[in-house]
This record gives structure tokens, sequence and C-alpha cells, in this order.
């Protein structure tokens, strides 16, 4: 069980189930996965009533075992070929200006599906032109023959989580390595300097605010464009345990820290979510 009771700030609103029923059932009917689904993120009634999803590609099923996540673990599927022509014709059926495609992990794949984001980043400029992309993708194992697969594809903002401090990846992502994690969004810089990068990490798994200053500096060194900061919330008893809920007040303190620093943009709440109101950074930069 998590070691305290959710406080106020943590509260999700209801909203209206108008445009969410449309988007279920449009996400139904093309037989699509949100993140905000398989996450079970709690700002899903609020996007998907704005009518705005977070589609993940390449199944639903993940080859790692990140300690903090809900989506599923075990034996992934085949990739689904026709899928970039359907996220395409979800996106114009929602009418988004910006939309934000991410997907599981799989490192079962040679290339460890970046070829598919490509595709589905072609997809969707051939059938909603004029709409900016944003994709946050796994590290690829580190294959930078990989990676440029999607930069070449040229979304407008590569994103790739960070997640937690590097003292917890041990706990928290035991497959993944911090400083992987960190060269594939230095090498989206060093392969086109026109895209914009993005990182989000999760505070209340027991990282210290010194820890948290210091994953904003290593940012900020290969040269990463926008971050969000959000609560850790445990999806089940099984997950990683939540080890504090941290204040709003220390949320504010971190966004102006960031902006200090560099940061082009900054999402720090404790309800923010990595594509949570993506589209804010683009107005912020004037991107679209």
């Amino acid at each position: 069980m998590e070691r305290a009771r959710k406080p106020e700030w943590l509260r999700v609103k209801a909203h209206s189930a108008k445009g969410l029923e449309f988007v279920e059932e449009m996400l139904k009917n093309l037989h699509l996965n949100t993140v905000c689904d398989e996450a079970a993120c709690p700002n899903r009634g609020e996007c998907f009533g704005r009518k705005t999803a977070t589609f993940m590609i390449l199944g639903n099923v993940c080859t790692r075992n990140c300690t903090f996540c809900n989506v599923s673990k075990g034996k992934v599927q085949p990739v689904d070929e026709n899928e970039p022509e359907r996220v395409a014709k979800a996106v114009k059926a929602l009418g988004l200006k910006h939309a934000v495609i991410t997907s599981v992990t799989r490192d079962d794949l040679p290339d460890g599906g970046a070829g598919h984001f490509a595709r589905v980043i072609e997809a969707v400029r051939n059938t909603a032109p004029g709409v900016t992309v944003e994709v946050l993708i796994p590290d690829f194992k580190g294959n930078v023959e990989a990676l440029k697969k999607v930069v070449n594809a040229h979304p407008e903002i590569i994103n790739h989580n960070v997640e937690t401090v590097p003292e917890l990846y041990s706990e928290v992502r035991p497959m993944a390595d911090y400083r992987r994690s960190l060269e594939v969004l230095k090498n989206v810089k060093e392969l086109d300097k026109s895209i914009y990068t993005k990182s989000g990490i999760m505070v209340g798994l027991g990282e210290t605010e010194e820890q948290v200053i210091s994953v904003m500096q290593d940012l900020r060194k290969v040269g990463c464009d926008f971050l969000t900061i959000g609560q850790y919330l445990a999806p089940s008893v099984m997950h990683h345990p939540v080890v504090e809920y941290v204040h709003p007040d220390r949320f504010k303190a971190y966004e102006e820290k960031a902006y200090q620093m560099g940061f082009l943009y900054v999402a720090s709440g404790p309800l923010v979510r990595s594509s949570y109101m993506a589209d804010q950074a683009i107005d912020k930069i004037n991107l679209s």
C-alpha cells in the first residue's frame, strides 16, 4: 500500500463525458492503444474530454521491467504494419494541432521500433498536414542508427524520459541506463539541431531535492529544451511505493530553477505527465 493518504492537491476533478465517449469509441473502432489507458494516467478523463490522447504504438506489452510502470510486461505482439495509417486517421478525426506518439519498449526488434515510429510520423504528415508531431521514444538500446530513422522523419519534438534520478535506477528502471538516456537526447541534437528535445522526471520515489536539481543540470548539459516534472503515483501495491507526496510549492521551486537553467518550457506539478498539455510548449515557443 502507499505510505500516506493522497493529499488534497492530488484530487482529480470530474470532466464531461461527451468528448470522452467520442475518443473511446474512435480508439476502439481504429484498434489503437493510448498511454492514457495503459499507464492509468490520472488525466485521462480531462484529456479525452478535450478530444485529445497520446497514442501508444507497437502494441501494449513492454519488454522492460520498470517497477513504476503500469504497462503490461510479457509476450510482445507482432508489429502492425497498418497502424501508422490508423494513427493518422485518429489525429485527423480528433482535429489535433499537436500529435503526441509514444510506444512500449521493444527490445526484441532490431531497431527497437524506430522505423515504425518514422512511418507513423510520415503517415500523420500525409494525412493531417500542418499538425506538429511529438514522439516519446524508448532508448533503442543506444543504437544511433535506429535513432537516425526517427530524426530523419523530423518530428518537431523528440522526448525521451530519464524518469528518475540515477541513484534509483537499480530499483525503478533496472533494464535502463541513466547515461544512455542522456546520450539519446544528446545524439538527437547532434543529428539535427532544429529538433526540440524534451525529457521528464517523476518525484516522490525517494529522491532528494539535490538529486533532482542534478538531473536537471545533466539534461541542460545535453541541450534538453523542455522538461516535465510530476508526482509518482503507484499503480498498485505490486509497484514501487510512493515514498513522498511532494508539495506544490516544491514543484513551483523546481519550475523556477529549471527556467533559470535555460529550459525553454517547463511543466512542473503534481498531476503533470510527459504528454499532458503538450501543445502548450508549442504555443509558448510559437513553433506551429
